[in-house]
């Protein structure tokens, strides 16, 4: 056995911030002193290594002193309350207006998981593997997102099995929202063409006519404009799988891929000073 010491690159104030939550639901649940294997802090060190360094919960369970089990009950914990200080949708869309922001990006997501046996039935009626994405060709968990016009990310839904599609996602998370959004707070949506047809204030490129005519000059402008401010949405996921890689293939349940996600969006954003 080879010992050594390491640095795990994020600000120490990320781990005290993470330490408070966890003191918090501790004093929530009534947990007694001296019971834990492990401080607020030192627990918090363990959720920011796997996230940031994508360590197997073994090796992180080994290295803070704890088994296996307990480790992976700590970490459990750790997401679920950084999860829980992620954004409300409409708290978004309205800071999202009161920031001036004169437009939001929605953009969907396949994060890789491991094989899932769970079934499904589809439109035709078939039975098909729940997780299996047939657009991406691997398994995975559907996240929807919305950014600002500068590509960060604001807000991120809960996750649907692969196989569905980025559209009929968007209809159960978020499009009811964007609705209002547009029509209340006069803040549209931009999005590419798999979401066409979503309906009022989600703008999406015009689509090529059928029978090899060519699109009029405008609606070619339009859609070269569209683009170039919609491709900015890839920065957000960019961001967030680029930093914390375990974000890159989860390994845990497919099912706890939101709360996941949603935890990563909560450390990016008290990176980038959004919250204190």
């Amino acid at each position: 056995m080879i010992s050594y010491r390491a640095t795990l690159d994020v600000p120490r104030e990320l781990a005290q911030y993470l330490g408070r939550l966890l003191h918090a639901e501790r004093r929530r649940r009534g947990t007694r002193k001296t019971t834990r294997a492990l401080t607020c802090f030192r627990q918090a060190v363990l959720g920011l290594r796997w996230f940031r360094q994508d360590v197997d919960v073994t090796s992180l369970a080994r290295d803070h002193g704890i088994s296996r089990a307990t480790g992976y009950r700590y970490l459990d914990e750790v997401i679920t309350v950084l999860a829980d200080q992620a954004p409300d949708l409409h708290e978004a869309l309205r800071k999202a207006k009161d920031d001036g922001m004169t437009h939001l990006i929605l953009d969907g997501k396949l994060f890789s998981t491991d094989r899932c046996g769970e079934q499904t039935t589809s439109v035709k009626g078939e039975q098909i593997d729940a997780w299996y994405s047939g657009k991406a060709h691997e398994h995975g968990g559907n996240i929807q997102a919305l950014s600002a016009p500068t590509g960060f990310p604001l807000w991120v839904s809960d996750v649907e099995p692969g196989s569905a599609h980025d559209l009929t996602t968007a209809q159960d998370h978020v499009l009811g929202a964007l609705y209002w959004a547009a029509s209340q707070l006069d803040l549209p949506t931009l999005a590419d063409g798999g979401y066409t047809g979503a309906g009022i204030g989600i703008l999406t490129p015009i689509r090529q006519p059928a029978g090899g005519q060519v699109l009029d000059v405008d609606n070619r402008s339009y859609n070269a404009l569209l683009r170039g401010l919609r491709c900015l949405g890839e920065r957000g996921f960019a961001l967030l799988t680029g930093r914390w890689r375990t974000l890159r293939h989860i390994t845990t349940s497919p099912r706890k891929i939101g709360n996941i996600v949603k935890a990563a969006l909560v450390l990016t954003h008290f990176e980038h000073d959004k919250i204190t």
